[in-house]
């Protein structure tokens, strides 16, 4: 392999991860803070912070399948549509995606504990529907202003919105 080919393999490894950090942080911050809601509101005191840990682990999945249907191109065809139908149009396909993960994951999980898949769909049809169906519509939610910040950055061009939230000394041209 020669070194220009390594050096853009490293950068683009170097970049997938930086994206990887970006989701993962805004993901966990969010998955953080409606789980504290969620136990406040309903006080549930047995929630420990073995259910922080996997929120956290939960972001990661979700970050590493959002990159991974980048890289598909899911969702990039350009519709020539406004930005907010586009924002729209992404986040429900997205949140779809990690429906149909969350599906998997519970099958996974089924077979882990030595049951058919028969039986892990009929567990989950019977009480994991309706909470499948309450974490898609909250990742729904999530994932607008997430792929409105995404698209922006897309259309000033690559990171520059990263640069305008995170860098000092970045010069913002006047309006």
């Amino acid at each position: 392999m020669a070194d220009s080919e390594k050096k853009n393999l490293k950068e683009k490894a170097a970049e997938e991860f930086r994206l990887m950090l970006l989701i993962f942080a805004y993901l966990a911050a969010f998955f953080v803070a409606f789980l504290t809601y969620r136990r406040l509101v309903s006080r549930e005191f047995g929630v420990t912070s073995f259910h922080y840990g996997f929120a956290l682990i939960e972001a990661l999945v979700i970050a590493k399948v959002i990159l991974i249907g980048k890289a598909l191109g899911l969702g990039r065809k350009d519709t020539g549509r406004v930005l907010a139908i586009k924002v729209l149009r992404l986040s429900v396909i997205y949140a779809v995606l990690v429906g149909i993960f969350s599906v998997l994951e519970h099958a996974i999980e089924g077979l882990i504990h030595h049951k058919t898949l028969r039986e892990s769909f009929e567990e989950l049809l019977s009480q994991g529907k309706w909470e499948i169906l309450g974490k898609t519509l909250v990742i729904f939610v999530a994932f607008i202003p997430f792929f409105s910040l995404w698209e922006l950055d897309d259309l000033l061009g690559h990171k520059k919105l990263f640069d305008l939230f995170f860098r000092r000394g970045v010069k913002q041209s006047s309006a």
